[in-house]
């Protein structure tokens, strides 16, 4: 028979191992507890010794990127004098920001809805039904042409290129400065309004100084005007006498006048013509 102490001692030595094996079991062979975790089966989900990842900051999609309408026009045509409209549709904008930029001198005219610029003919403006953030030049000038930058304050940015052409309405009068008719015949004055991105409201005729009175008692005046990308205005004097003689101005609503001189002659038959108008081998 052992000794009583030696079987307690043996005894003890055997609760212990248990308690240290079963220790084993529960925490998964770490000594001491396991924070986080209530039961077996979130260890097995998640080790407990896993090292912590840093969290990736958040992408979006490219699709969900800003981005230009590219049906977008690039190239616009404005009227001296006239407001100047440059269109700029963005997508999906978010909270980034508008500007528009001047290559010329590469100056930030407007940044959102506010403007940049001493020039108070600029000036932005967000439609939000269409996306379009359109810039308006107010009392275009020939140095307003040139390209602007509309920009997305992406990182990096992004850009869509607009360019403005300013155009002057040019007139003129066909076979000018001076045209030489006959006495009797018709006279066809020819005048034409190019470069216009409207025809002109309105073409008047001038003859010295006045206008001509299609209904005035003289008779045989009339004019014809054709409107398009080239607007033509025909003046037709029938019967010409010498009072028809002197200059004819066609003044267009939006372009400048142009003139010319015509000179009534007297119509001989050849054989009655004076000295001075006989050429060699009549």
């Amino acid at each position: 028979m052992p000794p009583p102490l030696l079987d307690m001692a043996a005894s003890s030595c055997v609760l212990l191992l248990v308690v240290t094996v079963m220790s084993g079991l529960t925490n998964g062979g770490v000594h001491g507890p396991i924070e986080g975790f209530n039961s077996l089966d979130e260890m097995t989900t998640t080790p407990a010794m896993a090292p912590t990842m840093p969290t990736a900051a958040y992408t979006h999609p490219k699709w969900m990127e800003p981005y230009f309408d590219p049906s977008t026009p690039r190239n616009v045509t404005a009227l001296m004098g006239k407001s100047a409209y440059l269109s700029c549709r963005v997508r999906n904008l978010a909270n980034k920001t508008v500007s528009w930029i001047r290559h010329r001198d590469i100056h930030i005219l407007t940044v959102g809805a506010y403007t940049y610029t001493s020039d108070q003919r600029f000036q932005a403006t967000h439609h939000q039904d269409t996306d379009d953030w359109t810039l308006q030049i107010k009392w275009a000038q020939k140095r307003d042409a040139g390209m602007y930058e509309c920009q997305i304050s992406t990182q990096p940015v992004r850009s869509y290129f607009v360019r403005l052409n300013v155009v002057v309405p040019t007139a003129t009068i066909l076979g000018g400065p001076d045209l030489h008719v006959d006495k009797g015949s018709t006279i066809n004055l020819t005048c034409t309004v190019k470069f216009s991105p409207e025809p002109p409201a309105y073409i008047f005729w001038y003859h010295h100084e006045e206008v001509i009175n299609y209904d005035s008692s003289r008779g045989g005046v009339s004019v014809i005007t054709e409107k398009g990308d080239v607007t033509t205005s025909f003046l037709l004097i029938q019967n010409a006498d010498l009072a028809d003689s002197g200059k004819y101005s066609c003044a267009p609503s939006n372009a400048d006048v142009a003139s010319v001189r015509v000179h009534v002659l007297n119509a001989y038959p050849p054989q009655f013509r004076p000295v001075s108008e006989l050429t060699v081998g009549s």
